[in-house]
């Protein structure tokens, strides 16, 4: 029964200790932009654990969606930027999304979304 206890007790030092990200919003609202406008967004994120964290993808859900990730380890309870350019010559409306991929102990897949409207060519 002791080893039971001391396996349980590894394993929840072991979560402690992991990397792990936490993001400041989920979804970046564009609103209402130009056709042809400013399509970059960003999301910024947090390593809230105690581990290196690392990014080791971020996919858009199409060619128009295309993010840029730090390469670099995030060091424990530093913070940095996912960027993402969204192709804004394609009017109506934007729904996509940005699957992060990283090591994170809880949350390894992170799906990011993208909304607003594009309008039309004038």
């Amino acid at each position: 029964m002791s080893a039971a206890i001391v396996v349980a007790g590894m394993a929840i030092a072991d979560k402690a200790a992991a990397q792990e990200i936490k993001f400041k919003k989920d979804t970046h609202d564009y609103g209402t932009v130009k056709y042809d406008g400013n399509g970059e967004g960003a999301f910024e994120f947090k390593n809230t654990g105690k581990a290196p964290l690392i990014i080791s993808n971020a996919q858009g859900s199409c060619g128009c969606t295309v993010p840029e990730w730090p390469k670099e380890p995030i060091k424990p309870g530093k913070s940095a930027v996912i960027k993402v350019k969204y192709d804004t010559k394609r009017p109506g409306p934007i729904n996509k999304t940005i699957t992060v991929t990283s090591n994170a102990k809880t949350e390894p897949t992170k799906v990011l979304k993208i909304i607003g409207t594009v309008e039309n060519q004038k």
